[in-house]
């Protein structure tokens, strides 16, 4: 198994897009894509992966992932809320993102995104510090009779969390869909 520090450094955890990148101006959907290429294509698995293509954003789109566009032009707020659902999507289903971010989007007026997305970048940026070191506790602790057993017990342990984080994630938003559905009866 190579090198944990020099495979947690190729993730590229870090990388975040922070609204300093996004031009002040609102973009055509192959500037947006051209960005999100630019700033994520490290972040992929390998060179055919995509980060972001018209046929997502369009889906984001019609599936009310988005507030509306405006003369086909994806303003500031669109471009963080585009980055929010790219982390999103690679936990959550698209039914679970689309409710998470459902009151962000009907408010979006009424919402400071900028401080909302810092807010978040900074829990992104603390987590990225705290998984690395679980990681490489959690790894020193793993011994097996063989190298290649050892691998595989990383590979489950990391599964294993991942599981756990995800439902955890699914029931916050079935929280959100309650309390959506006590509102609307009331």
């Amino acid at each position: 198994m190579g090198n944990l520090i020099d495979i947690l450094n190729e993730l590229h955890l870090e990388n975040q897009l922070t609204p300093d990148e996004i031009p002040n101006i609102d973009l055509y959907m192959d500037q947006v894509i051209q960005l999100f290429e630019h700033k994520f294509n490290e972040s992929t698995r390998n060179e055919d992966e995509k980060v972001l293509t018209k046929t997502m954003i369009n889906n984001y789109a019609k599936g009310k992932l988005l507030f509306p566009i405006k003369q086909k032009k994806y303003s500031k707020e669109h471009l963080l809320l585009i980055s929010l659902i790219y982390q999103l999507k690679g936990t959550l289903s698209i039914s679970d993102i689309k409710t998470t971010l459902e009151g962000i989007n009907e408010n979006i007026d009424e919402i400071d995104i900028d401080l909302f997305y810092k807010n978040y970048l900074d829990i992104a940026e603390n987590n990225v510090i705290h998984f690395k070191e679980e990681v490489m506790s959690r790894m020193n602790k793993i011994k097996a009779d063989t190298n290649e057993l050892e691998h595989i017990l990383y590979i489950l342990s990391l599964v294993h969390m991942s599981n756990m984080y995800r439902k955890t994630a699914e029931k916050l938003v079935d929280q959100i869909i309650s309390t959506q559905h006590i509102t609307k009866t009331e």
